[in-house]
Protein backbone atom coordinates (compact mmCIF):
# COMPACT_ATOMS: atom_id res chain seq x y z
CA UNK A 1 0.00 0.00 0.00
CA UNK A 2 1.48 3.56 -1.17
CA UNK A 3 0.93 5.77 1.92
CA UNK A 4 1.23 9.64 2.58
CA UNK A 5 2.61 11.71 5.02
CA UNK A 6 -0.17 14.41 6.76
CA UNK A 7 1.51 16.23 9.73
CA UNK A 8 2.95 13.24 11.94
CA UNK A 9 0.18 10.69 10.46
CA UNK A 10 1.06 7.97 7.62
CA UNK A 11 -2.23 7.84 5.85
CA UNK A 12 -2.95 4.58 2.89
CA UNK A 13 -3.38 6.82 -0.17
CA UNK A 14 -6.25 4.81 -0.97
CA UNK A 15 -8.89 5.68 1.74
CA UNK A 16 -12.50 3.42 1.90
CA UNK A 17 -15.22 5.59 1.17
CA UNK A 18 -18.64 4.46 3.04
CA UNK A 19 -21.31 6.04 0.42
CA UNK A 20 -21.66 3.35 -1.88
CA UNK A 21 -21.45 -0.24 0.49
CA UNK A 22 -23.29 -3.17 -0.92
CA UNK A 23 -27.19 -2.97 -0.88
CA UNK A 24 -29.96 -4.91 -0.77
CA UNK A 25 -33.42 -3.84 -1.73
CA UNK A 26 -32.63 0.27 -0.77
CA UNK A 27 -29.80 2.10 -0.63
CA UNK A 28 -30.89 2.00 3.13
CA UNK A 29 -30.70 -1.36 3.36
CA UNK A 30 -26.82 -1.97 3.55
CA UNK A 31 -25.65 -5.52 3.39
CA UNK A 32 -23.57 -5.96 6.66
CA UNK A 33 -21.79 -8.90 6.21
CA UNK A 34 -20.62 -7.72 3.18
CA UNK A 35 -19.07 -4.39 4.02
CA UNK A 36 -17.48 -6.36 7.27
CA UNK A 37 -15.54 -8.48 4.61
CA UNK A 38 -14.54 -5.76 2.64
CA UNK A 39 -13.44 -3.79 5.78
CA UNK A 40 -11.25 -6.99 7.10
CA UNK A 41 -9.65 -7.37 3.19
CA UNK A 42 -8.98 -3.94 3.25
CA UNK A 43 -7.47 -3.47 7.06
CA UNK A 44 -5.32 -6.34 6.29
CA UNK A 45 -3.85 -4.54 2.96
CA UNK A 46 -3.25 -2.01 4.81
CA UNK A 47 -5.71 0.67 4.10
CA UNK A 48 -6.11 2.91 7.47
CA UNK A 49 -8.49 5.69 6.20
CA UNK A 50 -12.21 5.30 6.58
CA UNK A 51 -14.36 7.77 5.08
CA UNK A 52 -18.77 8.03 6.21
CA UNK A 53 -21.22 10.58 6.62
CA UNK A 54 -24.25 11.43 8.12
CA UNK A 55 -25.92 11.24 5.42
CA UNK A 56 -25.11 8.16 3.76
CA UNK A 57 -27.16 5.38 2.95
CA UNK A 58 -30.30 7.02 4.31
CA UNK A 59 -28.07 7.12 7.58
CA UNK A 60 -26.75 3.97 8.11
CA UNK A 61 -23.52 4.40 6.83
CA UNK A 62 -22.46 6.11 10.22
CA UNK A 63 -23.99 2.91 12.45
CA UNK A 64 -22.70 0.19 10.26
CA UNK A 65 -19.57 1.53 9.80
CA UNK A 66 -19.31 1.88 13.45
CA UNK A 67 -20.12 -1.48 14.32
CA UNK A 68 -17.96 -3.28 11.99
CA UNK A 69 -14.85 -0.59 12.58
CA UNK A 70 -15.73 -1.10 16.66
CA UNK A 71 -13.89 -4.80 16.13
CA UNK A 72 -11.27 -3.44 15.27
CA UNK A 73 -8.22 -1.62 17.72
CA UNK A 74 -8.87 2.31 17.46
CA UNK A 75 -5.39 3.16 16.72
CA UNK A 76 -5.51 0.77 13.85
CA UNK A 77 -7.79 3.16 11.46
CA UNK A 78 -8.39 6.61 11.04
CA UNK A 79 -12.26 7.86 10.39
CA UNK A 80 -13.62 10.28 9.18
CA UNK A 81 -17.12 11.61 9.01
CA UNK A 82 -18.93 15.42 8.23
CA UNK A 83 -21.51 17.44 9.59
CA UNK A 84 -24.15 18.22 7.48
CA UNK A 85 -24.39 21.15 6.08
CA UNK A 86 -25.80 20.12 2.58
CA UNK A 87 -29.03 20.22 4.55
CA UNK A 88 -29.79 23.92 5.72
CA UNK A 89 -32.43 22.70 8.14
CA UNK A 90 -29.52 21.31 10.29
CA UNK A 91 -27.13 24.22 10.55
CA UNK A 92 -28.88 24.78 14.06
CA UNK A 93 -27.80 21.58 15.16
CA UNK A 94 -24.22 21.01 15.12
CA UNK A 95 -23.90 19.59 18.89
CA UNK A 96 -26.94 17.50 18.40
CA UNK A 97 -25.67 16.14 15.83
CA UNK A 98 -22.24 15.54 16.30
CA UNK A 99 -23.10 14.04 19.51
CA UNK A 100 -25.41 11.09 17.62
CA UNK A 101 -22.20 10.79 15.12
CA UNK A 102 -19.83 10.13 18.09
CA UNK A 103 -22.47 7.12 19.81
CA UNK A 104 -23.31 5.92 16.07
CA UNK A 105 -20.18 5.47 15.02
CA UNK A 106 -19.34 3.91 18.65
CA UNK A 107 -16.51 6.30 18.76
CA UNK A 108 -14.68 9.12 21.28
CA UNK A 109 -13.19 11.69 18.64
CA UNK A 110 -12.89 11.48 14.93
CA UNK A 111 -9.67 11.47 13.28
CA UNK A 112 -10.77 14.21 10.60
CA UNK A 113 -14.16 15.55 10.54
CA UNK A 114 -15.07 17.95 7.63
CA UNK A 115 -17.63 20.93 7.14
CA UNK A 116 -20.12 18.70 4.40
CA UNK A 117 -19.97 20.06 1.17
CA UNK A 118 -19.68 23.54 0.96
CA UNK A 119 -21.40 25.17 -1.96
CA UNK A 120 -23.82 28.00 -3.64
CA UNK A 121 -26.72 26.99 -1.05
CA UNK A 122 -24.86 27.04 1.72
CA UNK A 123 -22.14 29.23 2.42
CA UNK A 124 -24.05 31.78 3.93
CA UNK A 125 -25.35 29.23 6.08
CA UNK A 126 -22.13 28.25 6.96
CA UNK A 127 -20.44 31.51 7.51
CA UNK A 128 -23.21 32.97 9.21
CA UNK A 129 -21.90 33.39 13.14
CA UNK A 130 -25.86 32.45 14.70
CA UNK A 131 -25.23 29.16 14.22
CA UNK A 132 -22.22 28.52 15.90
CA UNK A 133 -20.56 25.56 13.73
CA UNK A 134 -17.46 26.62 13.55
CA UNK A 135 -16.80 27.77 16.73
CA UNK A 136 -18.72 24.34 18.43
CA UNK A 137 -16.05 22.52 16.14
CA UNK A 138 -12.99 24.13 16.95
CA UNK A 139 -14.00 23.85 20.65
CA UNK A 140 -14.15 19.91 19.41
CA UNK A 141 -11.15 19.99 18.37
CA UNK A 142 -9.50 22.20 21.43
CA UNK A 143 -11.34 18.91 23.78
CA UNK A 144 -9.64 16.06 21.25
CA UNK A 145 -12.93 14.95 20.09
CA UNK A 146 -11.78 16.14 16.81
CA UNK A 147 -8.49 15.50 15.64
CA UNK A 148 -7.95 17.07 12.29
CA UNK A 149 -10.57 19.64 11.25
CA UNK A 150 -11.42 20.12 7.44
CA UNK A 151 -14.22 20.37 4.91
CA UNK A 152 -15.69 19.16 1.77
CA UNK A 153 -16.67 21.30 -1.62
CA UNK A 154 -18.92 20.37 -4.28
CA UNK A 155 -18.63 24.58 -5.33
CA UNK A 156 -17.68 26.89 -7.45
CA UNK A 157 -13.67 28.29 -7.16
CA UNK A 158 -15.67 31.63 -5.62
CA UNK A 159 -17.41 29.58 -2.84
CA UNK A 160 -14.43 27.61 -1.61
CA UNK A 161 -12.38 31.09 -1.54
CA UNK A 162 -15.23 33.14 0.48
CA UNK A 163 -15.23 29.71 2.83
CA UNK A 164 -11.38 30.03 3.19
CA UNK A 165 -11.09 33.49 3.27
CA UNK A 166 -13.47 33.28 6.36
CA UNK A 167 -12.34 29.51 7.83
CA UNK A 168 -8.82 29.06 5.81
CA UNK A 169 -6.60 29.28 8.76
CA UNK A 170 -8.09 26.44 11.12
CA UNK A 171 -8.79 23.89 7.56
CA UNK A 172 -6.31 21.42 7.64
CA UNK A 173 -7.55 19.68 4.42
CA UNK A 174 -9.72 19.82 1.76
CA UNK A 175 -11.62 17.27 -0.16
CA UNK A 176 -12.42 18.09 -3.43
CA UNK A 177 -14.51 16.40 -6.92
CA UNK A 178 -11.04 15.78 -8.39
CA UNK A 179 -10.50 13.39 -11.66
CA UNK A 180 -9.03 13.69 -15.03
CA UNK A 181 -12.40 14.75 -16.81
CA UNK A 182 -13.10 17.15 -14.27
CA UNK A 183 -9.69 18.80 -13.89
CA UNK A 184 -10.66 21.34 -16.69
CA UNK A 185 -14.53 20.68 -16.85
CA UNK A 186 -15.13 21.95 -13.14
CA UNK A 187 -12.27 23.76 -13.18
CA UNK A 188 -10.86 21.21 -10.54
CA UNK A 189 -7.38 22.49 -11.20
CA UNK A 190 -7.59 26.06 -10.09
CA UNK A 191 -9.45 24.82 -7.42
CA UNK A 192 -5.81 22.30 -6.35
CA UNK A 193 -4.21 25.38 -7.10
CA UNK A 194 -5.99 27.86 -4.74
CA UNK A 195 -5.45 25.04 -1.97
CA UNK A 196 -2.07 24.93 -2.82
CA UNK A 197 -1.88 29.05 -1.74
CA UNK A 198 -3.28 27.84 1.34
CA UNK A 199 -0.83 25.20 2.16
CA UNK A 200 -3.78 22.72 2.34
CA UNK A 201 -3.75 19.50 1.61
CA UNK A 202 -5.90 17.81 -1.01
CA UNK A 203 -8.24 14.50 -0.47
CA UNK A 204 -10.22 13.14 -3.28
CA UNK A 205 -13.39 12.67 -4.03
CA UNK A 206 -15.34 11.27 -7.32
CA UNK A 207 -11.85 9.74 -8.55
CA UNK A 208 -14.00 7.98 -11.20
CA UNK A 209 -17.08 10.31 -11.43
CA UNK A 210 -19.63 8.13 -9.64
CA UNK A 211 -18.34 5.20 -12.59
CA UNK A 212 -18.12 7.26 -15.32
CA UNK A 213 -14.36 6.85 -16.18
CA UNK A 214 -14.35 3.15 -15.21
CA UNK A 215 -15.32 2.25 -18.76
CA UNK A 216 -14.53 4.57 -21.90
CA UNK A 217 -15.14 4.38 -25.80
CA UNK A 218 -13.41 1.47 -27.12
CA UNK A 219 -11.01 3.80 -29.22
CA UNK A 220 -10.30 5.81 -25.85
CA UNK A 221 -9.37 2.61 -24.09
CA UNK A 222 -7.26 1.82 -27.15
CA UNK A 223 -5.07 5.05 -26.71
CA UNK A 224 -4.53 3.72 -23.21
CA UNK A 225 -4.04 0.45 -23.54
CA UNK A 226 -1.34 1.21 -26.32
CA UNK A 227 0.96 3.32 -23.74
CA UNK A 228 0.48 1.07 -20.93
CA UNK A 229 -0.96 -2.28 -21.52
CA UNK A 230 -0.88 -3.55 -18.23
CA UNK A 231 -3.04 -1.10 -16.34
CA UNK A 232 -6.77 -1.18 -16.46
CA UNK A 233 -8.71 1.78 -17.46
CA UNK A 234 -9.90 2.50 -13.69
CA UNK A 235 -6.30 2.68 -12.94
CA UNK A 236 -5.52 5.22 -15.64
CA UNK A 237 -7.72 7.53 -12.83
CA UNK A 238 -5.92 6.57 -9.87
CA UNK A 239 -2.50 7.02 -11.65
CA UNK A 240 -3.67 10.61 -12.71
CA UNK A 241 -4.48 11.33 -8.91
CA UNK A 242 -0.83 10.10 -7.96
CA UNK A 243 0.92 12.72 -10.24
CA UNK A 244 -1.10 15.57 -8.85
CA UNK A 245 1.17 17.60 -6.34
CA UNK A 246 -0.80 17.96 -2.87
CA UNK A 247 -2.93 14.93 -3.22
CA UNK A 248 -3.03 13.08 0.04
CA UNK A 249 -6.36 10.96 0.54
CA UNK A 250 -7.92 9.32 -2.63
CA UNK A 251 -11.54 8.09 -1.41
CA UNK A 252 -13.14 5.91 -3.41
CA UNK A 253 -16.43 3.96 -2.77
CA UNK A 254 -16.40 0.44 -3.54
CA UNK A 255 -19.52 -1.26 -3.48
CA UNK A 256 -18.07 -5.04 -3.85
CA UNK A 257 -14.92 -6.69 -3.27
CA UNK A 258 -13.92 -7.06 -6.78
CA UNK A 259 -13.38 -3.29 -7.23
CA UNK A 260 -11.89 -3.18 -3.92
CA UNK A 261 -8.81 -5.77 -5.19
CA UNK A 262 -8.69 -4.04 -8.03
CA UNK A 263 -8.10 -0.68 -6.42
CA UNK A 264 -6.01 -2.05 -3.93
CA UNK A 265 -3.74 -4.05 -6.27
CA UNK A 266 -3.40 -0.17 -7.85
CA UNK A 267 -2.14 1.32 -4.98
CA UNK A 268 0.06 -1.48 -4.49
CA UNK A 269 2.83 0.84 -6.34
CA UNK A 270 2.78 4.48 -7.25
CA UNK A 271 3.46 5.15 -11.48
CA UNK A 272 2.88 8.91 -12.24
CA UNK A 273 1.80 9.95 -15.26
CA UNK A 274 4.40 11.27 -18.39
CA UNK A 275 3.92 14.55 -20.02
CA UNK A 276 2.71 11.98 -22.81
CA UNK A 277 0.92 9.93 -20.65
CA UNK A 278 -1.35 12.99 -19.55
CA UNK A 279 -1.57 14.75 -22.52
CA UNK A 280 -3.00 11.76 -23.89
CA UNK A 281 -5.41 11.63 -20.90
CA UNK A 282 -6.31 15.19 -20.97
CA UNK A 283 -6.79 15.26 -24.48
CA UNK A 284 -9.37 11.79 -24.56
CA UNK A 285 -11.51 14.38 -21.66
CA UNK A 286 -11.37 17.07 -24.45
CA UNK A 287 -13.68 14.55 -26.66
CA UNK A 288 -15.49 13.52 -24.47
CA UNK A 289 -16.92 16.71 -23.37
CA UNK A 290 -17.16 18.36 -27.05
CA UNK A 291 -19.54 15.79 -27.49
CA UNK A 292 -21.91 16.64 -25.13
CA UNK A 293 -21.80 20.35 -24.24
CA UNK A 294 -22.23 23.43 -25.65
CA UNK A 295 -19.42 25.50 -26.88
CA UNK A 296 -20.38 28.49 -24.56
CA UNK A 297 -17.11 30.99 -24.23
CA UNK A 298 -18.28 32.96 -21.76
CA UNK A 299 -18.34 35.79 -23.52
CA UNK A 300 -21.20 37.56 -22.10
CA UNK A 301 -22.33 39.12 -25.52
CA UNK A 302 -25.46 37.47 -24.76
CA UNK A 303 -25.72 38.81 -21.24
CA UNK A 304 -25.46 42.56 -22.27
CA UNK A 305 -28.98 41.63 -24.67
CA UNK A 306 -31.08 39.58 -22.18
CA UNK A 307 -34.21 41.59 -21.24
CA UNK A 308 -34.86 39.75 -17.85
CA UNK A 309 -30.50 40.06 -16.61
CA UNK A 310 -30.41 36.36 -16.91
CA UNK A 311 -26.54 34.98 -16.19
CA UNK A 312 -26.91 33.19 -19.34
CA UNK A 313 -22.89 31.97 -19.32
CA UNK A 314 -22.97 30.26 -15.79
CA UNK A 315 -26.54 28.69 -16.39
CA UNK A 316 -25.12 27.05 -19.80
CA UNK A 317 -22.18 25.79 -17.33
CA UNK A 318 -24.54 24.21 -14.94
CA UNK A 319 -26.80 22.96 -17.98
CA UNK A 320 -23.34 21.56 -19.36
CA UNK A 321 -22.68 19.63 -16.32
CA UNK A 322 -26.49 18.60 -15.98
CA UNK A 323 -26.30 17.09 -19.57
CA UNK A 324 -22.82 15.66 -18.92
CA UNK A 325 -23.56 13.74 -15.77
CA UNK A 326 -27.13 12.69 -17.14
CA UNK A 327 -28.72 14.71 -13.98
CA UNK A 328 -27.00 14.47 -10.00
CA UNK A 329 -27.54 16.86 -7.61
CA UNK A 330 -24.71 19.86 -8.61
CA UNK A 331 -26.79 22.26 -10.59
CA UNK A 332 -30.08 21.88 -8.73
CA UNK A 333 -27.96 22.68 -5.90
CA UNK A 334 -26.28 26.11 -7.17
CA UNK A 335 -29.68 26.79 -8.58
CA UNK A 336 -31.00 26.88 -5.10
CA UNK A 337 -28.81 30.53 -4.70
CA UNK A 338 -30.22 31.98 -7.91
CA UNK A 339 -32.99 34.17 -7.50
CA UNK A 340 -36.34 33.07 -8.99
CA UNK A 341 -36.64 35.45 -11.42
CA UNK A 342 -32.76 34.70 -12.44
CA UNK A 343 -33.27 30.99 -13.26
CA UNK A 344 -33.41 29.12 -16.85
CA UNK A 345 -37.48 29.63 -16.24
CA UNK A 346 -37.08 33.21 -16.75
CA UNK A 347 -36.16 33.17 -20.25
CA UNK A 348 -38.93 34.61 -22.33
CA UNK A 349 -37.74 32.78 -25.63
CA UNK A 350 -37.15 36.31 -27.32
CA UNK A 351 -33.63 34.98 -28.59
CA UNK A 352 -32.01 38.28 -28.33
CA UNK A 353 -29.09 36.74 -27.07
CA UNK A 354 -28.96 34.20 -29.50
CA UNK A 355 -28.67 37.18 -32.62
CA UNK A 356 -24.64 38.27 -30.66
CA UNK A 357 -23.98 34.63 -29.84
CA UNK A 358 -20.32 33.94 -31.77
CA UNK A 359 -20.67 30.40 -31.30
CA UNK A 360 -24.70 30.24 -32.65
CA UNK A 361 -25.88 28.44 -29.36
CA UNK A 362 -29.63 28.06 -29.24
CA UNK A 363 -29.64 29.60 -25.68
CA UNK A 364 -33.78 29.54 -25.54
CA UNK A 365 -33.81 26.31 -26.50
CA UNK A 366 -31.21 25.17 -23.65
CA UNK A 367 -32.96 27.47 -21.66
CA UNK A 368 -36.56 25.42 -22.16
CA UNK A 369 -34.63 22.14 -21.90
CA UNK A 370 -32.84 22.88 -18.37
CA UNK A 371 -35.87 23.32 -17.06
CA UNK A 372 -37.48 20.23 -18.92
CA UNK A 373 -34.57 18.20 -17.21
CA UNK A 374 -34.72 19.73 -13.43
CA UNK A 375 -38.66 18.90 -13.00
CA UNK A 376 -37.99 15.70 -14.69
Amino acid sequence: MVYREFQDLKLSALGFGAMRLPTGESDGDINEAQAQEMVAYAMEKGVNYYDTAWGYHEGNSETVMGRILGKYPRESFYLATKFPGYDLSNMDKVEEIFEKQLVKCQVEYFDFYLFHNVCEMNIDAYLEPKYGIYDYLLKQKENGRIRHLGFSAHGSYDVMKRFLEAYGESMEFCQIQLNWLDWSFQDAKAKVQLLKEYDIPVWVMEPLRGGRLAKLSDTAAQKLSAMRPDENVPAWAFRFLQSIDGVVVTLSGMSDMEQLRDNIHTFETERKLSGEEMETLLGIADDMVKQNILPCTACRYCTSHCPKGIDIPSLIELYNEHNFTGGGFIAPMALMAVPEDKQPSACVGCRSCEAVCPQQIKISEAMADFCAKLKG
